[in-house]
This record gives C-alpha cells, structure tokens and sequence, in this order.
C-alpha cells in the first residue's frame, strides 16, 4: 500500500512542461484580466456582457491559481526544505500581487450597479453565482482603494507570509534531543509529538519534558514570527474599518457574533464537567492534583488499540458505508488512488490536513500516522473534509470556498460514524478506550479550543500596544489554559509553548482559527442526532448541505436542516451529548 501521496495529477515536476506553462500562462491571464478591466471601467455601461466577462475570467484564474499553489505548498509540505518548492513559492507569490488592483476596481465596479438584483435575474451564469456577487457588494465596505490593496499584497510577501515560512522552517528541522536506550538522540519533533500517545508512562513525560526544553533553540524566532504576523493583522483590519481582528474573522466567516457568543456561553456552562472527566482520568493513572497535561492522551484502559494503516483504512471502509456508499467509496478512492501521504518524516511538518483539489476534481490528505486509535480517529476526520469538497465538485470553483466555521463539520461527522461503530465491536475493556477517546477528543475540541481562543484574543489585544516577549506570550498561553480547564489539570504540568507549533495562529488570512472546530464539533452531533432520527434518507439531506456551504452564510446553511444556531438551548443539546458520556466515564 503506497503511503506516500501522488502529485503527478496536478504536475509531475517544478521543472514540467505542464507547470512551467501554467506558470506561463497565469502571467497572460492576469495581464488579460488587467487589460480588460481598465476597459470595464472606462465604460458607463454596466452590462451583463461585463458580468458574465468577469465570472468566466476569473473562474480561469481562480484555477490556474488553485493548481499552482496547491502542487508547491503540497510539496513543501512533505519537505519543507524543497528548494524549488521555495523558489515557486516566492515567484506565484510576487507574480499574485498584480491580479490585486484589478480585483479591486472590478469589486467596487460592481458594488456600485444600481440594478444588479435585476442584471442577475436575467442571466444564468449570474444567477448560479449570486451569493458571490452580492458578497461582494456587501464586503466592499470594507475594501480600499486599488493602490492600497495593491501595496498591502505586496508587503504580505516580505511580512506575514515570510513570517510563516520562517516559523515552518524553524519548526519543521526542530530536533529534539531525548534519551533512548541510554544515549541522546535527535528526534524530528514530529516523532515526539506522537511519544503522548505511548503506552509507557515514562515515555510521555520524557517526551513531554524533552518538547517543552527544545522550544528554547527557536522561540525568539517564532515569537517573533507571532509578533510581525499578528501585528500585520491588526493593522490591515484597522485599515479596513473592521472593529477588530475577530469582527473581521467573522464578517469573512459568514457568521455573527450572536452565534459565536451562544456557542461561547453554552461551552464556559459545561466547563465543570469536562474538569470532572480531567480529575477522574488523572485519578485513574495515579495522579492527585489533577492531569498532567502530558497525560491528556494517555490510554486509560489496557486494550490495545492499534492499528496498521492497511487495518484504520479497512475500518473506516466498512464503517462509513453503514452511513453511505458514497462516503465509502470516496474514502476508497483516495486511499487507492494515493491521497495520502501518511508516516512522519524529517522535513514534513506537523498535524494533519486536507487540501481540497477543486480544480481537480480530488484531495490530497496529509497525516503523520501513529498506529493509536486517535489516528484512525484523524484518518476519518481528515477523509470528511475530503468528502466536503467531493460534494462540492458540481459546483463552480468561485462557489467552492465555504467559511471556517462549516469546515469541521463534516470532519468531525465522519469521527462520530467511526467512534460510534468501533463502540459495537469493542469488549469492555476497549469500549473504555473508545469512550475516553471520543471525550478526550471532545475536551480538546471545545476546551482546548477555548483556551486558543482566549490566547489569541490576549494576544491581539496585548499586540495593539507594542510587540510581545517569549515569556509574555507563554504567560499568556498559561493563563488560558487555567481559565479553560481549571482545576482539571495539574498546575505544575501545562504546556506553556502549544503556540509555538499549532499552525492556526501563523496565517494572516486565518485568524482565529479556534471556535470554528468547536462548532464544527457541536454542529456535527446536531446533525448526527437528526441522522439517529431520520435514517438513510438523512443522508441525501446531508450532502445537499454540504453541496450549498460555499454560497450561503453560515445560519441559512443550518436551517437546511431546522437547526438555529443562534439558539443557546442547541448548543447546550450540543454538549450534553458530551456530558452523558462524561458521566458514563466517571462510573468506572
């Protein structure tokens, strides 16, 4: 079983005549794209003609691009010190920057048609691309002038997106040094990552303990990456007149702070329980004063639940096609078709994710596999955002970009079909293990998420003022997670560095990307409760849900399936589903 994932479908080399003509050919598309919008805008006339232009110019673009950048941040990726991947990377970015003035005269071109509702109705091309056109209207109060945008694309090259690829860099070649078998060796932080997993206590900590000492060869460097990223952001959402970084967030979600705030309230009401549950694991290993936090993933029951990646493959098969074949037969699909890039390995970075592939019409899925039930967990999480963008292929690119918070709904659906069914298979023993995964899961996904968010909140508001220091930023770290959890862990055990390695706080474009996995988490168990309820004929339902997420604002998606999510009483629903499990756990 190949377990290194294929490019060759988007291009087989940097140095491929596909991908060199590509490259090519999205230097005359931009250049057309400028020609003809200074022509657009010199015209009185706002036609159709024009609109239909602008649909058709910019879907070309809009998959030249997604190919292009797709195939070298996939390459990185997997080696983050791939010398061409760097020099491409640098090239499309410069080579973006002159598609930004056009971009931004065309939008305010058509935010001011009179008759747009009226244009619209006339034409099918319009029609299917609605949302996206009067999106643009109303976001373009928030747009500034061509030369602006212009001058901010190009200083993101030499700001923000150097920033990151710094952090990458650093983080990506970090070597942790531990001992093994008697003597130091340097391991990728990677394999470390993975040692929370062990079965061996002493493992866990010493791989805990040897993270955390590792962090001080590159935490200036990443601090400082932190710093110039975040300060980039306050400053370009002040220039656009958004409130704050997170007003921005959520104007580009497509989601309001009224369903951020319910969501919010309904998870710091649940908060004692998901202590308990901490209190009672850290009890059943031994410990007094709470979980260590280098114990959150330590298996609490004696079965053993691992798996070959041919046996988490097999699993998820069977299992998702209790739900549907269509399911099943995508997740085949990218497995026999090399989606996937699976084992850790030097250069790769961390975590795991999926890249949609719209203009392919695939996805490609990068894990760094463990052998745990967690990574059977995260196997299925990953093929649920695949499946997202499957049901989203029908649909035009510019129609296929949905907002964070919808993201992890169909992730985290897809871990509940295989939790829920490795529970009917296991013995007593194993259905321990199970259950304290699906709550360990759950308490990273609105816990920890709550901490994040409280972290990048202080820091934001912290940043306003002047640039953080490495112990600033650790202490504010500390401080979140006591507010999140509580007496629930051990205080002399946290891990003052999760910002240093957890990507979400390092793109510009992505700020606070935290509570869209906690509503993806909450929104998920509604929509499994109305599957439970339903039966099969949920799940046609379903896709149709997911095929409409890249057209519509976050609260007219939900009500697809009769689900208000300004409701706080739906997302306390939400969590009692979590806390039933919890108080199932405190029983053993």
């Amino acid at each position: 079983m190949e377990l290194n994932w294929s490019l060759k479908e988007i291009y087989t080399s940097f140095s491929s005549e596909e991908f060199q003509r590509d490259l090519d050919k999205l230097k005359c598309v931009i250049e057309d794209i400028n020609e003809w919008v200074e022509n657009v805008i010199k015209d009185k006339n706002k036609d159709i003609f024009y609109l239909e232009e602008y649909i058709r110019k910019f879907t070309e673009f809009a998959i030249l691009e997604s190919k292009l950048s797709s195939f070298i941040e996939l390459s990185l990726s997997v080696n983050t010190n791939d010398k061409d991947g760097k020099k491409y990377s640098g090239i499309l970015e410069k080579r973006l920057t002159y598609i930004v003035s056009a971009s931004t005269k065309i939008e305010k071109w058509i935010s001011e048609i009179s008759n747009l509702n009226e244009l619209i109705e006339k034409s099918k091309l319009l029609k299917e691309h609605e949302f996206m056109l009067k999106e643009i209207v109303e976001k373009s109060q928030y747009s500034l002038s061509d030369k602006e945008e212009t001058i901010i694309s190009n200083m993101r090259n030499t700001g923000s997106r150097a920033w990151l690829k710094l952090k990458d860099s650093l983080i990506s070649n970090l070597k942790v040094e531990i001992e093994q078998n008697g003597k130091i060796e340097e391991l990728p932080l990677t394999v470390v990552l993975n040692m929370a997993y062990d079965d061996n206590k002493e493992v866990r900590k010493k791989g805990y303990e040897s993270e955390i000492k590792s962090y001080s060869k590159v935490e200036e460097g990443v601090a400082a990456a932190l710093n110039g990223i975040k300060g980039e952001v306050i400053t370009v959402a002040e220039l656009r007149g958004y409130e704050d970084p997170l007003d921005m967030t959520l104007k580009n979600s497509r989601m309001d702070i009224e369903s951020l705030n319910a969501m919010l309230d309904a998870i710091k009401e649940s908060l004692p329980s998901f202590r308990k549950y901490l209190r009672k694991k850290g009890e059943m290993l031994g410990y007094k004063n709470g979980l260590p936090f280098y114990e959150m993933y330590a298996p609490v029951s004696k079965a053993s639940m691992k798996f070959t990646y041919e046996e988490a493959t097999k699993f998820i098969f069977k299992n998702f096609k209790t739900f549907s074949d269509n399911l099943s037969n995508f997740a085949k699909k990218a497995v026999e078709n090399s989606w996937i890039d699976v084992m850790p390995k030097e250069g790769k970075v961390g975590g795991a994710f999926c890249q949609g592939l719209h203009s392919i019409k695939e996805s490609r899925i990068l894990l760094n596999f463990g052998g745990n039930f967690g990574d059977v967990v995260t196997l299925a999480h990953e093929l649920g955002h695949g499946f997202h963008g499957a049901c989203l292929y029908e649909e035009s690119i510019l129609n296929s970009d949905y907002p964070m918070p919808i993201a992890e709904t169909a992730s985290n659906f897809c871990e509940t079909i295989i939790k829920k069914a490795a529970l009917k298979e296991a013995n007593k023993d194993e259905a321990l293990a199970i259950l304290e995964t699906e709550i360990s899961d759950a308490c990273q996904v609105v816990v920890d998420i709550y901490s994040r968010f409280l972290f990048e909140k202080s820091v934001f508001e912290r940043r306003k003022e002047s640039a953080l220091s490495v112990d600033e930023i650790k202490m504010f770290m500390l401080d979140a997670q006591r507010k999140a959890y509580g007496d629930g862990l051990d205080p002399e055990y946290l891990h003052p560095y999760m910002w240093a390695w957890k990507p979400h706080y390092y793109d510009a474009d992505y700020n606070y990307y935290n509570f869209p996995y906690a509503f993806g988490l909450l929104f998920s168990k509604g929509l499994y409760a109305e599957y439970l309820k339903k039966g099969d004929s949920f799940t046609k339902e379903y896709e149709k849900l997911l095929s409409i997420t890249g057209k519509n604002k976050i609260a007219d998606i939900t009500k697809v399936v009769g689900i208000d999510i300004h409701d706080k009483d739906f997302w306390r629903n939400s969590l009692k589903i979590v806390e039933e499990d919890i108080n199932q756990f405190l029983k053993y």
